[in-house]
């Protein structure tokens, strides 16, 4: 699991690249592969995940078994040439009735004219983890069976060696007392790094686990009253303090410039003492170290705790000739169970409650509930706007600047003036 989650993040850099140089030309293109008949085509990113393509597959088969007046079928491509294939498609007009897509990138989809709001889904989709829904302009486009969850992974023994509190949900670590711990641990002089980043991974990973930690000083990757500007948002006071404090856990010797291509093997290897990272993490841990490690809360760094919130969700796109249908499917495929199924072949986090209390280990008090606690409590999502693949990119390239040894305050504003000449010369996605 926590190989399939890390190539999932750094696979999305693609869809990145694809929906920035993309969208645009293909604005207003509506699909017409499905002519309108009995058969709705789907697409999924999953050909190389079996679990996961195996439990869609299944749901698929249920809903052509329920009811005559629709078959669905199934098309599955590898994650890698999967945005490739999407896009091309909306240029030429072949578009499948279903199709997944990655959370960040449902707004951009939506201006794109890809996608179509989705309908008879509210009260269903009320009873979703927020994150797990994805809107623009007040619609929905999207829904998701699942959610992932960063978290800060430790060992108790750890922590009790160094005088450090295990903190709580309710009572996460100040940046005080993270500050502290680390300074302990560092002197402790038993592990190469008190702290491990993730670093090493690429893409889509650097705005979903770094841009958490910015919010939590105060800042943001753009202003989300009307997502116009990101002038004083991303480059204000709190936000070079965050880009400060990223900056001295390398040059202060507590974490690496560059992780290890596996920093969850490291971190049970002993290479460090604290590792961000998430709930894709859980079970190789738990199998090494037993009740020892322990799966934290994000630090309060000023502004309360964030994380990352958002995965991969289902939508249909505009211009499917048969919208009835590929709305049919969408509700059936809402189902609890469904949810629930997709989950427990994929390990993450169940989109409902009633979803949750079926799925072993993520039932109330299960040994992996806290994960969805961390969700449901501190889930940030990306900025839910069009621009949101640019702003990616800009932040990836401006943080790897900084770790890298340049001004915060100089890649600050240099991101801004880039990310506010992109939101006006698409005339702010309006």
């Amino acid at each position: 699991m926590a190989v399939r989650t890390y190539q999932r993040l750094v696979a999305t850099s693609l869809a990145v690249a694809l929906a920035v140089t993309m969208t645009s030309c293909a604005k207003g293109s509506s699909s017409q592969s499905d002519s309108g008949g009995s058969t709705l085509t789907l697409w999924t990113h999953n050909a190389g995940n079996a679990a996961e393509l195996a439990s869609i597959n299944a749901i698929v088969t249920d809903y052509n078994s329920s009811q005559k007046n629709y078959q669905v079928k199934v098309q599955a491509f590898p994650q890698d040439s999967y945005n490739q294939s999407v896009t091309a498609a909306a240029a030429a007009k072949k578009l499948p009735c279903i199709l997944d897509v990655d959370a960040p990138n449902v707004p951009n989809w939506a201006w794109a004219k890809y996608l179509a709001p989705l309908t008879g889904l509210d009260d269903t989709l009320s009873k979703f983890l927020p994150s797990t829904v994805g809107k623009w302009n007040s619609a929905t486009y999207s829904f998701g069976y699942y959610d992932v969850s960063l978290t800060m992974v430790s060992r108790k023994s750890v922590l009790e060696a160094n005088g450090i509190r295990i903190p709580t949900i309710d009572k996460p670590w100040t940046a005080a007392e993270f500050s502290a711990g680390l300074d302990k641990i560092k002197a402790g002089g038993k592990f190469k790094y008190a702290l491990d980043l993730g670093t090493s991974a690429t893409g889509e990973w650097w705005p979903y686990a770094y841009s958490p930690l910015l919010q939590s000083f105060g800042g943001d990757l753009i202003n989300r009253t009307d997502f116009t500007s990101a002038d004083k948002t991303l480059n204000g006071a709190a936000a070079v303090k965050w880009a400060t404090w990223f900056r001295s856990m390398i040059t202060g010797g507590f974490a690496p410039l560059k992780s290890g291509a596996d920093p969850i093997a490291d971190f049970g290897n002993g290479v460090s003492a604290i590792l961000w990272s998430g709930q894709w993490s859980a079970v190789p841990l738990v199998k090494k170290f037993g009740d020892d490690v322990v799966f934290l809360p994000p630090v309060d760094f000023g502004n309360g705790p964030k994380i990352g919130g958002g995965s991969w969700q289902w939508a249909v796109s505009s211009g499917c000739a048969n919208q009835a249908g590929a709305m049919d499917y969408m509700k059936f495929a809402s189902q609890d169970k469904y949810v629930a199924s997709v989950a427990t072949a994929t390990f993450n986090i169940p989109a409902t409650d009633a979803a949750a209390a079926v799925v072993k280990g993520y039932e109330k008090g299960g040994a992996y509930d806290i994960f969805r606690q961390y969700s449901k409590k501190f889930a940030t999502i990306r900025p839910p706007t069009p621009g949101y693949p640019f702003i990616a990119t800009e932040f990836t390239k401006t943080a790897q600047d900084i770790l890298n040894g340049a001004d915060p305050k100089t890649e600050l504003d240099q991101a801004v003036l880039d990310i506010d000449a992109n939101q006006k010369s698409n005339n702010n996605f309006s």
